[in-house]
Parts: structure tokens; C-alpha cells; sequence
């Protein structure tokens, strides 16, 4: 959190719009003239010459710290005798010098203040630090100048303790996951604290959680020995849907012995496809499926395999 926001609430400097300066110009211009022209033209005394030129500038002045001007999207504080007196802007508006005075500016637009929480435990002990954007706007410029010293500070300190209680009372594995619910809770108990300071926060995200980096190793290891379980699952229901479907297989097979031993021999040529390939077939599946007559298709297949 920046405690040194140039964009302070407080008005320890004066704003004179370039209007003003234009104007109190002109009528300071407007008197040295005239002394000018009543000094050549009429026999009146100096003093009273003297007085007319300063009475124009005396105006000039006035109008000067008189005439203020607001932007677009903020507003004026006019306090009278110290007393609040009305809200002032957007344009020109006048404040009377010495009488009235301009207690704060302020700016009616979407803000955003980041704010963060380090080393703050979660409610299984595990020390946390959470980064986060607070999205919040003045909806009503009264209060914001007058129920609280400085607004801005204010919300920003409001978030970070909010953000440090919500932490506390949530599991290391649920914020992880539950950034939504987290944002949502803020969003309430931050908006709960600053209504009536005349603020309203219209969102807030979580941008970075960062746990300590030997629980994140280990939280990896589980998690790829968590896939590797899965994974050993998956294999198991598929040898059982194998061998399921081997089974249906050999119900075929029973009562065709001719169907057998054609499958047999397709299953010879695939094997021996490849150059150089070795079949090995059990002496039960031989007798099984009385492949010893084949013994000497599998020879003739090599020998020409061999021959050029």
C-alpha cells in the first residue's frame, strides 16, 4: 500500500483555472487604464486616481480566488465559516474568497487500489502471501469528505485487514481453488466498511497467491502421485474391458475349430511381417490349436526371407 498517494483528498493547494487568471488580467489591465486616462484627461487628485486603480485591483483579486472551475468527474466541498455549505461542479461555479472555502476535491471516478496481505496465516497454519485489486468508487461526495480524515488511506487499510481475516478463516486448499468465494467475501466485508464513508466497491480480484516453496514442492509431488494413481486405475478397467471382451471372443471360437486355426495362421503372417521378427508361440496354444503343421510354413517364410 502507498502511503504517499500524490492524489491526496486534501486540499493544501490552490487551484486557480486558467479563466480566472484571464479574467482577474483583464480587469487589472482595465484599471491601469483607466487611472491612465483619468490621470491625462480629468485634474482629479492623485489619491483618489490611486484608490480607483486599486479598487479594480482589489477586483481582480477577488475574482481571481473567486472564479474555480471542476472537471468532469469530480466535485467541489464548499465549506462556509467552516460549516458545509453544498457541493460544487462539474464547470465553473463561483466560491466567495475569505467566506467560503474549498475543503476537498472529489473524484467521482472507478478507482483502483492494490493492497496485500504477507505472511498471514490461513486456518490450517500455513503462512500465505496474497496480492489483490480493489475496483471502488464515491457515490456520494458529502460523506467522503466529512465522515472520514482521508478516504483513500482509509479503504486501502479497510481492504488489507479484510483480506487478512478473510485468509484466517479459510483452509491453504480452498483459497487455492475458491478464488471466486474469496473475491465475493471481500467484496461484501470491505463494502460493508465503507458505505458509510459514501464509498462503494464495485469488485475486487485476486491477483497472486504465494505459499512457501517447500509446501509447493510437496504439494506437487502429490499431485503426480495423485495422476499416477489415476492412471493405474485407468489401466486396470482397461484389462478388465480386455479381457471382458476376450472372453465374448472365445465363445466363437468353441464350436469352429477351422475359425481357430485361420486365426492362428493370420496371426503367424502378422508376426512375420517384419524382417527378422521372432515368434514365440506356448506349447499349450501349439496343442490348443494344433499349430505343429505350421511349423513348416513358418521355415519355408524365413528361407525365402534369407534367399536373395
Amino acid at each position: 500500500m502507498d502511503k504517499k498517494n500524490p492524489k491526496s483528498t486534501r486540499s493544501g493547494h490552490v487551484r486557480i483555472p486558467a479563466i480566472a487568471i484571464v479574467v482577474a488580467l483583464a480587469v487589472y489591465g482595465i484599471g491601469i487604464l483607466v487611472g491612465y486616462l483619468l490621470d491625462q484627461v480629468t485634474q482629479l487628485p492623485g489619491d483618489l486616481i490611486g484608490g480607483i486603480v486599486a479598487f479594480f485591483i482589489l477586483l481582480g483579486t477577488f475574482l481571481l480566488y473567486g472564479i474555480k472551475v471542476a472537471n468532469q468527474w469530480e466535485k467541489a466541498i464548499i465549506l462556509r465559516f467552516g460549516r458545509f455549505k453544498k457541493l460544487a461542479g462539474p464547470g465553473l461555479f463561483w466560491v466567495t474568497p475569505v467566506v467560503e472555502s474549498i475543503a476537498n476535491w472529489i473524484d467521482h471516478r472507478v478507482m483502483v487500489t492494490p493492497f496485500s496481505a504477507e505472511k498471514t496465516l490461513t486456518k490450517d497454519t500455513v503462512p500465505v502471501d496474497v496480492d489483490a485489486v480493489l475496483f471502488w468508487m464515491v457515490w456520494d461526495a458529502e460523506k467522503a469528505a466529512l465522515e472520514v480524515e482521508d478516504y483513500r488511506t482509509a479503504i486501502a487499510w479497510a481492504a488489507q485487514t479484510a483480506l487478512r481475516e478473510v485468509i484466517g478463516q479459510m483452509y491453504l486448499a480452498d483459497i487455492l481453488v475458491g478464488r471466486a468465494k474469496m473475491d465475493a467475501d471481500l467484496q461484501r466485508i470491505i463494502d460493508e466498511r465503507t458505505t458509510p464513508w459514501g464509498v462503494t466497491v464495485q469488485s475486487v480480484e485476486i491477483r497472486d497467491i504465494v505459499i512457501p516453496q517447500d509446501l509447493e514442492e510437496a504439494m506437487s509431488r502429490q499431485a503426480q502421485a495423485e495422476r499416477e494413481r489415476q492412471a493405474r486405475v485407468i489401466l486396470g478397467e482397461s484389462e478388465k474391458q480386455i479381457a471382458a471382451s476376450f472372453a465374448e471372443a472365445s465363445q466363437a471360437y468353441i464350436n469352429n475349430p477351422t475359425a481357430l486355426h485361420l486365426r492362428a495362421m493370420n496371426m503367424l503372417f502378422e508376426g512375420l511381417k517384419e524382417k527378422g521378427a521372432l515368434v514365440i508361440v506356448p506349447s499349450s496354444a501349439v496343442d490348443t490349436m494344433n499349430l505343429g503343421g505350421l511349423s513348416g510354413l513358418v521355415a519355408l517364410a524365413k528361407d525365402q526371407r534369407v534367399e536373395p
